[in-house]
């Protein structure tokens, strides 16, 4: 051309850096579909292989995890690679990244650390009944960055690693037997030998009572309006709410039925009428 602009030279360039970068984002595409395929195709069957060799239930879904994100990090690099970008350079310049990221994300990083830190003390295992963080239930699940807990009544329940790990925690299921303890009055004018006796008998006569430890029965304290006794017995960790619900059923009966009394809070009330009212009226 006469002004020295070659335009179909312009467009040849054009069309050919359109079509590479066109190519390069379907494959860019491709890998990152394959890519991510095979990343949960491995997740999965690790999973399986891990929860048919015996493994601690708690490193299954931790470590399927972090293979999963390990996998997917490659992908990534692979797919930046498809597009020209240096994957040393990225190396560092994902390292400043990370490191920015870290400081945006200490409570994540937190809960990861947490995480870690359960599965090598291993305070719980899945299948535990536990208390933490304000809430109990059973641990169903340890991730990467949360505990699972079923509560009693069946609610999910998601806590923080952070919280389990940083805060006092109570596992019930940790030993076979545990200690229940009641408290049961009986009225001053009962007497105190025959209460205690059939205390003992009711535990004696439960199978689901341990004898060793023996349960303790003692008079405990002198209430306002009964006589205290505590009733300690020991149980399997199985038997303890069952065993404590119909102990306090049985108890009421049987002392009731050896002529004890059960006292229960009451207030009288004196009225009295003032000598000036009486003229008045």
């Amino acid at each position: 051309m006469e002004d020295g602009f070659d335009l179909e030279g312009t467009l040849q360039t054009l069309t050919d850096v359109m079509a590479e970068w066109v190519l390069s984002a379907i494959a860019a595409l491709a890998v990152l579909i394959v890519g991510a395929w095979i990343a949960r195709r491995i997740r999965a069957g690790l999973r399986g292989r891990l929860g048919k060799s015996g493994v601690d239930p708690m490193l299954v879904p931790f470590t399927a995890a972090i293979v999963y994100w390990g996998v997917m990090a490659f992908v990534v690099i692979a797919v930046l690679g498809i597009f020209g970008v240096d994957t040393a350079s990225f190396a560092v310049v994902l390292g400043a990244a990370g490191l920015a990221v870290g400081l945006a994300l200490q409570g994540s990083l937190s809960n990861f650390a947490s995480g870690v830190m359960i599965l090598i003390f291993r305070p719980f295992v899945v299948g535990n009944w536990v208390e933490v963080a304000g809430v109990s239930g059973t641990v169903k699940e340890i991730g990467l960055f949360s505990t699972i807990l079923f509560s009693g009544d069946n609610v999910k329940v998601v806590v923080p690693n952070s919280q389990v790990y940083g805060q006092t925690l109570k596992n019930f299921s940790a030993n076979d037997t545990r200690r229940i303890d009641l408290v049961m009055g009986v009225g001053y004018d009962d007497d105190l030998q025959v209460a205690q006796e059939t205390i003992l008998k009711v535990l004696g006569s439960d199978e689901r009572v341990l004898e060793e430890p023996a349960p303790t029965v003692a008079v405990h304290e002198l209430g306002d309006s009964s006589v205290d006794f505590v009733v300690r017995p020991w149980c399997k960790a199985s038997d303890y709410w069952p065993l404590r619900w119909d102990l306090n059923r049985r108890l009421k009966e049987e002392l009731e039925a050896a002529g004890c009394n059960i006292p229960y809070p009451q207030r009288d009330v004196h009225l009295f009428q003032e000598s000036g009212a009486e003229a008045g009226d």
